[in-house]
């Protein structure tokens, strides 16, 4: 064969003989695809030239194998590359577009969790003008109305239990007033209940509990006759057990109640002896509730500092000594000792400032 079109310009016209290799293809247009081996091993495209179905001639391509795969090597570097940064992308874009769509949520769903613990402090952000960004505005809205409502019923509250209290002073004062001799006697009950309940540590809803309380353990006395109330000698047997009725009339009073109903144990019980000697159901120990005991050491405190027509009241340091020789039996001893111990600061001024003084 003749070469008539040539890469190299000098080999145009030269004879050019064919070359034998393993041939790896051929085409119906009659298109061979050869490998040649060798020490330029490549591969050679050879295609026939037809012309009224007559061959003119052949167009023969060359490509050297190291160039190929070269190229191929580059090809699938490229590819790989290529393929990397677009996951990458599509990786950044995924997270980008899954964190704009559930921050909303993530904030709407902590938002509500601290509502629901009470502290929420501030609104919810709203990132979006979209369904989400409404239900995050509408959220705020809420938040903000119920949280006034709470204020409002916060004050109101405050201001009903103010009230209350003042309500059952007035009543204390009225059961005190049945007998001149024991006028202002719960308000003092409770003014030394309150010194033994913060030395032994009560929290400030039990000192507050225990306040109220003390203005009603003697509510039973309402319905004790005024003669055994104002008698001016000592109570003959069957008065005694009457006026000794006197704790189970003002549970049965505060039972009707049922916001009362938790003062029950105090009032029903501020006349048990710790030997399990008193009234009305003689419990004993540890089984006298803590805030009864407390109320049955102020109560004696009071009634033997008070003047009667019978005695005359006892000077404080003697009333003290008296508790103390009751303990183990009618009191309970740690008690006493903790009673004795607050009086001691009462009398020098060092209890907080919310507690009322006794000495």
């Amino acid at each position: 064969m003749e070469a008539i079109v040539h890469s190299d310009m000098q080999k145009r016209g030269e004879k050019i003989e064919r070359t034998e290799g393993k041939t790896l293809r051929i085409h119906a247009d009659g298109t061979t695809v050869k490998e040649i081996p060798g020490p330029s091993s490549r591969f050679e495209v050879e295609t026939p030239i037809l012309f009224n179905d007559k061959i003119l001639g052949a167009v023969i391509i060359g490509v050297n194998k190291s160039v190929l795969w070269e190229a191929q090597r580059l090809v699938r570097h490229r590819i790989l590359w290529g393929f990397v940064i677009t996951l990458f992308l599509g990786v950044i874009a995924v997270f980008g577009l899954s964190a704009f769509i559930t921050r909303p949520i993530q904030e709407l769903s902590l938002g509500m969790n601290e509502f629901k613990q009470g502290k929420r402090t501030r609104p919810l952000r709203v990132y979006s003008r979209d369904e989400l960004g409404e239900l995050s505005e509408s959220f705020n809205k809420m938040t903000e109305l119920i949280t006034e409502q709470q204020g409002k019923l916060v004050r109101y509250t405050r201001e009903l239990e103010e009230a209350y209290v003042s309500t059952v002073r007035v009543l204390a004062a009225a059961i005190d007033a049945r007998d001149p001799y024991t006028l202002g006697h719960s308000t003092r009950v409770a003014a030394a209940s309150l010194v033994l309940a913060q030395e032994i540590g009560l929290s400030k809803k039990e000192l507050e509990d225990l306040e109220v309380a003390c203005f009603f353990h003697d509510v039973g006395k309402l319905g004790t006759p005024d003669a055994i109330l104002r008698k001016n000698q000592a109570l003959d047997s069957v008065e005694r057990d009457e006026m000794r009725r006197h704790p189970i009339d003002g549970a049965e009073i505060l039972g009707k109640a049922k916001s009362l109903q938790k003062y029950i144990p105090i009032v029903r019980h501020h006349h048990e002896f710790y030997d399990g000697k008193g009234y009305p159901d003689g419990l004993a120990g540890d089984k006298i509730p803590l805030l009864a005991a407390i109320v049955a050491i102020a109560d004696a405190f009071d009634a033997m500092t008070s003047y009667r027509p019978y005695r005359n009241a006892m000077p404080v340091e003697e009333a003290l000594r008296e508790l103390s020789n009751g303990a183990g039996k009618e009191f309970h001893p740690a008690l006493v000792w903790a009673f004795i111990r607050g009086m001691e600061k009462n009398r020098q001024g060092r209890l907080p400032s919310y507690l009322p003084k006794v000495l």
